[in-house]
């Protein structure tokens, strides 16, 4: 049977609409849910948090979608995310934590039992215990996303506490959650936690601006995390800290992050934001990249590049509960106004956990192309183990750093406490060190290859003393010091080699004996 040109163009036209459709609902982007159309006003009065929830359940139940805050103030209690959802913050918008309830209000989700915290905080302390008590909250979702050029402002969060029903003290928690994008927005005044991350399995923090009171970014227990292109002004706590924490009831390492171009500081919170960059309190505050404190579960296969640190603390890597760190590669940091060690790594036996537990480790720890000036004078860089388990494999290359100086023949004379034990190790916490470029002890296996340390006002200590060291090699190694004043000197020092540096003697010793600590 024939069929007519007319019912042929009829059947074409039929055919390219369906194939038409099809490639257009291919194509077509998730629906977007506008937190107004749900009853949210942004008024920056109203507690709109009801409306968001019902926005983001809308998009839940469609099968995922984008959550959209028109520019406003949306003052809200706990915010849930949903699996497949994305918050999207327009310019000019802001999500809001509410004033902490203090009768008759809703008020955050209630804090959830936690079995693992243990008795008096002996597993970790209240924050990193809890979880629901936070401004947004996700817990065992997927796929989810707050992306934006907008804002949010926990002045109304607390800093420490939050322990009475109702209240909270987060601005961002998430718990075993995966694919999670954080990205464009900015945190200020957060309260604990800008973010706490606890066992989150891909997460991506990118662009993202913090100015805040205590914690900026706190990753516990995750894997394959990428921390890129961030901010983070953070005077009274860490900036960017990863943990491991008991929290989740076992002891799970944080493992193969990458932390870059980034920026921590420690500036009066808000003065970053507004651009005025005030410092009343010393050097600055703390600010700074961290391994620990909290650390059952260990760090492995760490990576940090091409970041700055401003009027802050320094690095710091720290194993006290436990938790193995190791493969750890840390390079192309430019440091300034250093309020303590410009580089601490610390093994102990805080031992904060689970009884029974062994002493954790460190080794093969790469840190390269560094350069620090201004440097508080009572912390050099400060390399610690502990008596019957040695640092292993550290290696620093290519260094460079200015201290203020200043030190004493006394301060020479001091031999710093063991504090193996020590309830929250810090740089501060041993005191004035009696070296003014390096303090080592317990390490097998250090290498120094084209490090130079120096000092703005005249010093009179060393400028590396090393305690139970073996292994320790020297290599194109550069020592500003100050006249009849030994480069290195040395207790129980085994296997040392120099290379090629100005003010020690070339060559190899089985033992460092109290003869080769003195001046070439």
């Amino acid at each position: 049977m024939k069929i007519s040109l007319p019912r042929r163009l009829l059947v074409l036209s039929l055919g390219l609409t369906v194939l038409t459709s099809a490639a257009l609902a291919a194509d077509t982007p998730p629906a977007v849910y506008d937190v107004r159309a749900y009853g949210a006003t942004g008024d920056g009065k109203t507690i709109d948090s009801g409306a968001v929830n019902r926005a983001i359940d809308a998009a839940a139940a469609a099968g995922g979608g984008t959550v959209r805050f028109p520019a406003g103030t949306y003052v809200s209690y706990t915010i849930h995310l949903k699996s497949n959802v994305a918050l999207y913050l327009d310019a000019g918008s802001t999500i809001q934590a509410a004033p902490q309830p203090t009768g008759g209000e809703p008020g955050y989700d209630l804090a959830e039992p936690n079995l693992f915290q243990g008795k008096d905080n002996v597993y970790q302390d209240y924050g990193h215990s809890h979880f629901h008590n936070s401004l947004i909250l996700g817990e065992n979702v997927e796929n989810v996303s707050i992306l934006g050029p907008g804002r949010i402002y926990g002045h109304a969060l607390f800093r420490d506490g939050g322990t009475r029903p109702g209240e909270g003290n987060k601005a961002i928690a998430l718990k075993l959650c995966r694919n999670v994008t954080l990205k464009d927005f900015t945190l200020f005044e957060a309260g604990w936690f800008s973010l706490l991350a606890t066992g989150v399995d891909n997460l991506t923090l990118d662009n993202l601006h913090v100015d805040t009171n205590r914690d900026g970014f706190d990753i516990d227990c995750c894997r394959n995390v990428r921390v890129s292109n961030c901010t983070v002004n953070s005077p009274r706590d860490d900036g960017i800290c990863l943990k491991s924490s008991f929290g989740l009831g076992f002891a799970r390492a944080t493992e193969n992050v990458t932390i870059t171009n980034c920026s921590v500081s420690g500036y009066d919170m808000g003065t970053f934001l507004d651009g005025t960059y005030k410092v009343t309190r010393g050097m600055g505050g703390t600010g700074r990249i961290k391994f620990g404190t909290e650390s059952n579960g260990g760090f492995k296969n760490i990576t940090i590049s091409n970041c700055i640190f401003d009027h802050c603390s320094g690095l710091a890597i720290e194993s006290v509960d436990g938790g193995i760190i190791e493969d750890v590669t840390v390079s192309n940091l430019a440091m300034r106004s250093i309020a303590n060690a410009p580089i601490f790594i610390r093994l102990g036996h805080r031992m904060r956990g689970p009884a029974d537990t062994p002493i954790g480790t460190i080794r093969r720890v790469s840190i390269s192309n560094i350069v620090a000036s201004n440097v508080s004078s009572g912390s050099a860089i400060l390399i610690a183990g502990t008596t019957d388990h040695p640092i292993e494999e550290v290696r620093l290359s290519d260094i460079r750093i200015i201290y203020q100086g200043g030190g004493t023949a006394a301060q020479a004379a001091i031999n710093p406490p063991q504090d193996e034990r020590q309830f929250y190790p810090e740089p501060g916490s041993l005191g004035v060190m009696p070296a003014y470029g390096m303090f080592a002890r317990h390490i097998n296996g250090l290498t120094l290859r084209d490090v130079e340390v120096s000092f703005t006002k005249d010093d009179v200590r060393p400028a590396v003393v090393l305690d139970d060291v073996a292994g320790i090699a020297f290599d194109h190694f550069k020592a500003q010091r100050t006249a009849g004043v030994p480069v290195v000197v040395g207790t129980n020092v085994r296997d040392y080699t120099v290379q090629s540096s100005p003010g020690l003697a070339e060559g190899h010793l089985d033992t460092l004996g109290a003869a080769a600590a003195a001046v070439k």
